[in-house]
């Protein structure tokens, strides 16, 4: 790490940064409301407004040390929507979350490399369908090259009129260096987050970055100076994190993905892939995410670096593997091109860089819940597994209908800025709100391994061995155990579990087939089909302290496991136990996205074969045919105490779900969910 680079880190760490922060004054406001506002003026020209003025009222800052500038400084900045219209258009359509277009990948290497006046060129070449849009296009390209050339002039006023040339140039037309390129990426992704399109995700860092790589090898720059430029870029996305709030600091959709494979099967891995996990490890930040595309030909060695982030505690990189996913993205009627070139959305989701306009967490299917239901509503008539499996398929299916129905008639605010930067948009002159090659969206099943262990406990206590009765089983379900506390222990520590060598891992797959088929054949409004996925995003809270005691062992309230992880009553097993139960073939049906999440005490990673054992550990799994996985090195009396002094540990880093967060910044309902989860020794 160079000097300057431990300069920045120490700045961002001590949070000097926020100095420039503020809130916008009452006669700024005075004159922006009314202006965007005005209802004489369409949402779609009214976005544009909004971020015109958000980036005319920014102050170009220019911070010592970096050479990749952008900082924000308003804190926040209102929304388009004046009171009660955003309520009037929930009246007729449905808002996904808050109606902005997020979790694009968008087309970083051919804007990089032709700048916003080839986007222009585009777009005056095209169809020019759309008069309105062709017009907030161009006029979001005259602005986005009016901040870069702010930055500029700041740049100037500090006696630094070389790169204030490149950043006016740049911006226009495109990059030659890395260091150019991962400029112009920062003003843009900047300016995608003052538009409010939130969870803007990195794309394929390594892939898009390489030409710009290999040009700078030729003209004889080191990797040393190309290492100092690439974490000069990733200590950028830790300036602004936390204004980027969703549910918790963290979760902002700073994702990036490595490795992987090129549009014609080979293997992507390049020297950027390793430079990248270098700078990662390096600097220990939380941003940008690190996501590893891996196959069965993956070389030990990209298993080993990955696990080094591991080790140290960061909650990533995530692993996806290749093998099962881009298969699943076929069968769902993605070209083999684009599937090969999947990158991942905010926190796992599997997305099309380009050419889609996916939604893939437009829901989540309550798996648990439905489990339950049928148990509550069906078991005394059921003889066997098989007859119940019939009610649970049934209360999928209508599940699905409602929930399909229910998301018609799609609301999305237009974005031109996303526009500029996607493919084919500018060229048919339409906004990427109303649709792209594919808009299909995904739903999460949430519960699964509490829906699997329900229905193994009623097979194997109810059907097989027969210890335990429908009418006491239905009885303590009702009761939240309260006169059977016998009866929860024997769920809990003696029914089968997914995740050990039982029953209820064919039970889990079987159940991952039923999600599939209720989804299959059903087309959303734009022609796009529902994606089955196996994760839970908050879900697993908000499902959970609304679900009553279940079949196996669960009170009433407590959450679910995070995504597609075993029960935090799980014992009796080992991680490869729960890597083969959680590696069903149904998965290559279910690639929505949504890892299983394993913890590892911290202890794990103390002697020096221990990063060769983890990465086995790893490998293992996308061997035995899991869709994804990602690790936490973590230490429950390490997060207990941090409860206690959070003084002690600033820098504590987890995995929550799909996003990396600093433990004592988050919300206690996750911290305990996290402190309850299984810990595993290898």
């Amino acid at each position: 790490m160079t000097e300057n680079i431990k300069k920045q880190l120490e700045y961002i760490e001590k949070r000097k940064h926020r100095a420039f922060r503020r809130e916008l004054a009452k006669e700024e406001l005075d004159k922006i409301l009314p202006a965007i506002y005005n209802k004489n003026l369409s949402y779609m020209k009214r976005a544009v407004l909004r971020l015109k003025l958000f980036l005319e009222y920014e102050t170009p800052v220019i911070l010592p040390n970096t050479k990749i500038h952008g900082l924000r400084t308003i804190v926040e900045f209102p929304d388009i929507y004046a009171p009660g219209e955003m309520d009037e258009i929930k009246k007729t359509g449905y808002v996904h979350e808050k109606g902005k277009v997020t979790n694009l990948a968008w087309n970083v290497d051919t804007v990089l490399s032709e700048g916003l006046e080839g986007r222009r060129i585009r777009l005056m070449n095209g169809k020019k369908q759309d008069a309105e849009f062709v017009e907030c296009a161009n006029e979001t390209i005259d602005f986005t090259e009016q901040f870069a050339d702010r930055y500029a002039e700041a740049l100037r006023k500090h006696g630094d009129s070389e790169h204030a040339e490149m950043i006016s140039r740049t911006v226009r037309y495109g990059a030659k260096t890395c260091a150019e390129a991962l400029q112009l990426f920062r003003i843009l992704h900047f300016t995608l987050w003052c538009s409010w399109c939130y969870h803007n995700t990195v794309g394929r860092f390594d892939q898009w970055l390489y030409p710009f790589y290999k040009a700078d090898k030729e003209r004889g720059v080191s990797d040393e100076e190309i290492l100092e430029i690439i974490e000069d870029f990733f200590l950028s996305f830790n300036r602004d994190s936390d204004l980027y709030y969703s549910l918790a600091w963290g979760d902002n959709g700073q994702s990036l993905v490595l490795g992987g494979c090129l549009e014609n099967g080979e293997t992507a891995v390049n020297e950027l892939t390793y430079l990248s996990l270098e700078a990662a490890r390096e600097l220990r930040q939380i941003d940008p995410k690190i996501n590893l595309r891996v196959d069965k030909n993956t070389p030990d060695e990209l298993y080993e670096k990955g696990t080094e982030l591991t080790k140290i505690g960061l909650g990533f990189p995530q692993y996806s593997n290749d093998d099962v996913v881009i298969p699943c993205l076929v069968n769902w009627g993605y070209s083999a091109k684009d599937a090969r070139n999947y990158a991942i959305a905010a926190c796992w989701e599997f997305i099309i860089p380009n050419v889609a306009m996916d939604i893939p967490n437009i829901g989540g299917m309550p798996i648990a819940e439905l489990v339950r239901n049928a148990i509550v509503n069906h078991l005394l008539e059921c003889e066997s597994t098989n007859e119940l499996l019939e009610f649970v398929k049934d209360e999928l299916r209508n599940k699905a209908k409602e929930m399909t129905e229910a998301v018609k008639n799609l609301y999305m605010e237009p974005s031109p800025i996303i526009s500029l930067l996607m493919k084919n948009c500018l060229e048919n002159g339409r906004d990427i709100s109303e649709g792209a090659t594919y808009n299909n969206y995904g739903f999460h099943g949430t519960g699964l391994s509490c829906g699997a262990d329900q229905i193994a406990a009623v097979d194997s206590l109810v059907f097989v061995k027969k210890v335990v009765t429908k009418e006491r089983l239905l009885n303590g379900m009702k009761t939240n155990f309260k006169n059977d506390s016998d009866l929860r222990y024997m769920l809990r520590n003696y029914a089968d579990k997914m995740g050990r060598d039982s029953n209820a891992n064919e039970i889990g797959n079987i159940l991952l087939g039923l999600f599939a088929d209720s989804l299959e054949g059903i087309k959303n409004e734009r022609g796009g089909i529902f994606r089955a996925g196996t994760g839970s995003a908050m879900y697993y809270v908000w499902h959970g302290e609304n679900l009553g005691a279940t079949a196996d062992g669960r009170d009433a309230g407590d959450y679910l496991p995070a995504n597609f992880s075993e029960s935090m009553f799980l014992t009796k097993s080992g991680p490869f136990s729960v890597l083969k139960g959680f590696s069903p073939e149904n998965l290559k049906r279910t690639s929505n996205g949504g890892p299983l999440t394993l913890e590892l005490h911290d202890t794990v990673f103390e002697s020096e074969e221990s990063i060769k054992k983890v990465a086995s550990l790893v490998k293992s799994y996308i061997l035995m045919g899991g869709h994804q996985l990602q690790l936490n090195a973590v230490n429950r009396e390490k997060l207990m105490d941090a409860r206690l002094h959070p003084e002690r540990h600033q820098n504590l880093i987890v995995r929550v779900w799909g996003w990396s967060g600093r433990f004592v910044e988050l919300n206690e309902c996750y911290q305990n969910q996290i402190i309850k989860r299984v810990e595993f020794k290898i």
